[in-house]
């Protein structure tokens, strides 16, 4: 970090710790003027080690994850108004794939008092999630657990996931490109998100509007694979027209401020 001044290397190293940070937190804590912080955080985008969102900066690797813990704590609003939302489009009585993320165990959260319902995932917390719910069965995919998020991947999982063939999947992505690219970081879970996508007879993504501004090295899949996208806010304009020409149903999630109405890409 040579060249960065000691209040940017506290940043950077928040930045780390917490997934993105703000310029309203940032300027109280160090106790400057908002104008300062803008001034540092665009020295740190400018050198790549940050990228700018609205209000503040995130971590701008695109070849490393940020740690589980920080991202549970990035868009968690946005991630609980999703996870209700794509929960409420899952009825009772069917079988659904989950796989690894944040987003999708907010999904597993809201479907908690669902019935009928038979969950296969290779996510140790969505199991633990829905573990207590009387009616709820949940099948643990068997293969190697990643300690970094207890996700389960390698040949092992994409191996259990071929066995089924279920009415629903809930999937999550690290990155969405304007071209319509499902992007993630560990090409192991990536396997088991594709045998996912390929072992339902609807796919579900779910992803808040961050991820239209991160990038991530390895390819999931297209947009044009899956059948219903729900997210937080209307994505940019590419994507729009991406699910629109592929038929693919858009659902921005209500209850945050300045929400349109769900909207159907298909139509």
């Amino acid at each position: 970090m040579q060249g960065l001044s000691p209040r940017q290397q506290q940043i950077l190293t928040l930045a780390r710790q917490m997934g993105s940070v703000t310029v309203d937190d940032l300027a109280l804590r160090f106790d400057v003027t908002p104008q300062t912080i803008r001034k540092d955080l665009n020295e740190l985008c400018d050198g790549r080690l940050l990228a700018r969102t609205h209000g503040g900066a995130m971590l701008s690797s695109g070849v490393e994850n940020v740690a589980y813990e920080a991202r549970r704590k990035m868009a968690a609003l946005e991630k609980v108004v999703i996870g209700r939302h794509a929960a409420s489009l899952i009825p009772n009585n069917c079988s659904l794939f989950m796989n690894i993320g944040t987003t999708t165990e907010e999904v597993a959260r809201a479907l908690v008092h669902h019935e009928g319902l038979l969950v296969i995932t290779n996510n140790i917390h969505v199991a633990t999630i829905l573990m207590p719910s009387p009616k709820i069965d949940v099948i643990l995919a068997g293969g190697m657990l990643r300690k970094t998020d207890g996700g389960i991947v390698g040949e092992a999982a994409v191996d259990f996931i071929t066995q089924f063939k279920v009415d629903h999947a809930v999937i999550g992505a690290s990155a969405i490109d304007d071209d319509g690219a499902m992007l993630d970081f560990d090409y192991r879970e990536v396997r088991v998100a594709k045998a996912i996508m390929k072992n339902a007879r609807n796919v579900m993504l779910v992803a808040d509007a961050m991820k239209f501004t991160r990038t991530a090295p390895v390819r999931i899949g297209h947009l044009s694979d899956i059948d219903v996208f729900v997210t937080d806010r209307n994505p940019p304009e590419p994507v729009i027209a991406l699910c629109r020409e592929s038929g693919v149903r858009l659902e921005i999630a209500d209850g945050l401020p300045g929400n349109d109405n769900a909207m159907d890409a298909a139509e």
